[in-house]
């Protein structure tokens, strides 16, 4: 009798048993309340001490853990959440909003807010992070050159089986959630809010990380909505609406000269609303051993984006120090489909790509994107593809 292959378990079935088996864990977990350790929800006693005490707690323990945040404001400095742990399951649940210093001083050198180090099997559910962010915005807005660089709200560093889901994230003085180094993260139902100008307030950033998947989420910022750094491979992005901010990004890449690539990207059923950018490719023109390849835009929808779709190869923001040469980082496999809705500018499409690596493999199909109800331009520079089924404006491929 021949024998049957087993049938392959779709990605996203195989996250939800391993989510479901393990918050069956925790509802047997040891519990670890912030206020047994002296934390104070009234947003003016430095809970810091609390929050690590009660982390250390957790993360000795040979069963699982959860750390309980309730109801109330938590004011913390930096918390480093070390590993690794004696067990691979702790659920950090949070009823409350844990506030940063408003002083953006204190923080603000420090890189990081919240920091979760060489853990495995971590999972952050609900609340709010109140970054405070405004007080150092205003002070890179100003010109005086003496700001401190900011601290990231939220970051997973070289960990694995990471969850964040429904949770909140505010006015982050830089970026909100930084996926560094990891393997297998799922963030569903985040909601990203800052300042449409607030600086280099992205969204989600993703970097040297695989298995990362990002699902029914909002993000409105001063920066990309989800940005995609070097080293990332197999991301999944499907369900978010962006704006304001700067769209989904890749890169930027080809900063340094040797860099790893990104590949393996999905981004699908997404909206974007007033944003600067839609879907975006950005490379800094000077040598490279980077890449972009084998990448999917589909089902997009363009409320009034200025760059509804951009390959920019010549990135270089605020035109200062701009290296001028042509970006070694090579782009291919690049499909759009069923893009549409309106560009706030003439061009809606605009692939400029490096004339030393031109763009390959660029594909286009089902683009409808309008300016001012008539049809929108194209531009193409040193880029190679097709176009099939309805593209409008007229691919220049």
């Amino acid at each position: 009798m021949a024998v049957l292959p087993l049938p392959t378990i779709p990605r996203r079935i195989t996250l939800f048993f391993i989510i479901f088996f393990a918050f069956s864990a925790l509802a047997k977990a040891e519990r670890y309340s912030v206020l047994s350790y002296g934390a104070k929800p009234d947003g003016r006693t430095d809970s810091t001490k609390a929050f690590a005490a009660a982390w250390s707690r957790a993360c000795a323990s040979t069963k699982p853990a959860t750390i309980s945040v309730p109801r109330g404001r938590f004011y913390l400095g930096q918390v480093r959440f070390q590993g690794p742990c004696k067990n691979h399951a702790i659920l950090l649940r949070i009823d409350g909003t844990l506030v940063a210093p408003s002083d953006y001083k204190v923080i603000g050198n420090a890189k990081n807010w919240l920091i979760f180090e060489n853990v495995n099997g971590v999972t952050v559910s609900g609340g709010t992070l109140d970054g405070q962010g405004a007080g150092l915005w205003s002070c890179k807005k100003s010109g005086k050159g003496s700001c401190p660089t900011g601290a990231t709200s939220l970051e997973f560093s070289n960990s694995n089986n990471i969850v964040i889901t429904g949770l909140a994230s505010l006015n982050s003085q830089l970026f909100h959630i930084v996926i560094l180094g990891c393997q297998n993260v799922k963030v569903q139902g985040v909601k990203v809010s800052a300042a449409g100008n607030s600086p280099n307030t992205d969204g989600i950033h993703v970097q040297s990380s695989t298995g990362v998947t990002i699902l029914n989420s909002r993000i409105g910022t001063g920066d990309d909505c989800v940005s995609i750094g070097p080293g990332t491979s197999n991301l999944w992005i499907e369900n978010v609406a962006c704006g304001p901010g700067h769209g989904i990004s890749i890169g930027s890449l080809g900063k340094e000269s040797h860099e790893a690539g990104v590949q393996n990207v999905t981004v699908k059923t997404t909206t974007f609303t007033g944003t600067q950018n839609g879907l975006r490719i950005k490379s800094w023109g000077r040598p490279s051993n980077g890449f972009a390849r084998d990448i999917l835009f589909q089902h997009a929808v363009m409320n009034n984006v200025q760059n509804p779709i951009l390959i920019d190869q010549n990135y270089c923001p605020g035109e200062k120090n701009c290296p001028g040469q042509d970006s070694g980082v090579r782009i291919s496999g690049v499909s759009y489909q069923d893009i549409h809705g309106s560009s706030a500018t003439e061009v809606a499409v605009k692939f400029d790509c490096s004339k030393k690596y031109p763009c390959t493999g660029i594909k286009l199909q089902d683009v409808r994107l309008t300016y001012k109800n008539q049809p929108a331009e194209a531009s193409c520079s040193n880029t190679g593809g097709v176009a099939s089924g309805l593209v409008q404006p007229t691919s220049c491929l």
